[in-house]
Order: C-alpha cells, then sequence, then structure tokens
C-alpha cells in the first residue's frame, strides 16, 4: 500500500490520481474502462500518440480543445483533413503543436477506414487482448510493455499506423482495460469487470 494515497473519501488511489481534481475524475470514471467503438478507441489512439513525450496531464486538460480540432476524432471527417487543416492546426495554441503528430493523426483515420473491410479497429485492437492482467502491488511492478503491445504495434504499423509504439501501445492497453494495472488495494481494482481483483 505504500504507493496508494487515501484521499479525503478514505479511497485510495495512485499517487498520480490524487494530484488534482481532473486527474482524480479521470482516474475513478474512466481510466481502465473498456473502449469498443471505433470513434473513442480512435480518439484514445491519437491522444496518446499526442501524449508521448509528455505527461497525460497536459493532454487530458486539452481533451476537449482535441476534440473540436479534430472533428470529434470520426475517422472519415479527420481523413479528408487537407495539407491547410494541418497548418490550421499548428497555428492552434490549445492542442500540442506538433506537425508529425498532427499528420500521424490525419494517417491513422485513413488507416482506420482502411481497417474496416477486415473487421475494424476495434477488432484489431482488441484480438491483442491477453490471457492475464498483471497483478502489480506497487508502481515498480507495472510494466510499461509487453510481448501484446509490441506484437499490436507491429501489427498497426504493418497496417499503415504510426505513433504507435510498443510504449503506447501498452498506455494505450492500460487506459481502455484491456489490462488492468490498478494497484491492488485501489478502489479501482477489478472496476474493468474484465479481470478478476
Amino acid at each position: 500500500m505504500d504507493d496508494l494515497i487515501s484521499g479525503p473519501d478514505g479511497l485510495f488511489r495512485p499517487a498520480w490520481a490524487t494530484s488534482s481534481e481532473m486527474l482524480r475524475n479521470y482516474y475513478d470514471t474512466e481510466w481502465g474502462m473498456p473502449i469498443t467503438d471505433e470513434v473513442g478507441l480512435f480518439e484514445r489512439l491519437s491522444l496518446e500518440a499526442f501524449q508521448s513525450g509528455l505527461s497525460w496531464a497536459i493532454i487530458l486538460a486539452k481533451r476537449e480543445s482535441f476534440r473540436q480540432a479534430f472533428a470529434g476524432f470520426a475517422p472519415d471527417r479527420v481523413a479528408a483533413f487537407s495539407p491547410t487543416d494541418v497548418e490550421r492546426l499548428l497555428q492552434d495554441p490549445s492542442i500540442v503543436r506538433n506537425r508529425r503528430k498532427i499528420e500521424a493523426t490525419i494517417t491513422n483515420a485513413k488507416a482506420t477506414i482502411n481497417l474496416r473491410p477486415f473487421g475494424g479497429l476495434a477488432e484489431l485492437i482488441w484480438s491483442f487482448k491477453p490471457a492475464q492482467t498483471p497483478y502489480p502491488a506497487s508502481a515498480a511492478q507495472i510494466p510499461t510493455r509487453s510481448e501484446e503491445s509490441t506484437a499490436l504495434s507491429r501489427e498497426l504499423k504493418r497496417r499503415g499506423f504510426s505513433f504507435v509504439g510498443p510504449t503506447t501501445m501498452y498506455a494505450l492497453m492500460e487506459a481502455i482495460g484491456m489490462v488492468d494495472t490498478h494497484l491492488m488495494g485501489s478502489h479501482r481494482r477489478g472496476s474493468s469487470g474484465i479481470w478478476p481483483m
């Protein structure tokens, strides 16, 4: 329990989830809950790519701005973005203005559409769900990648996606409940309904 903090409500959370109300709400209501729809997964895939090299708090604080800038992360709309849209986004201070990440989001929208005849983005991502999940007692025991996240990364790259490295894909797997890395003793452990406590 050394890596868990008891909040005013008496519930135990990891330190990162106690540093702000925004992160606490995200931890308590969203992080680790299953996402299985195309738009939801494309959004998470995109935000995880933008988070690469940055803190998740930065991305989460800008999430509504990202949604507005990227047409609600509707793949068909994002795939139609032009070079003019890229330049517009590079001038938008409400998001992370990184040309490679912006262009990758557009590329990934096109790749998402191309997956539809083959079962779609959700089917592909969830096909890499591991046979078991970690049961970390401390933050040091939480993996940053796995065989499955490496394989998922490889397959997405083969399908035309970018900014989908093994570590980024493991973070995605955590965020969408494909693995449960809530610490043992956290009030959220097992909340996805996918893995036993």
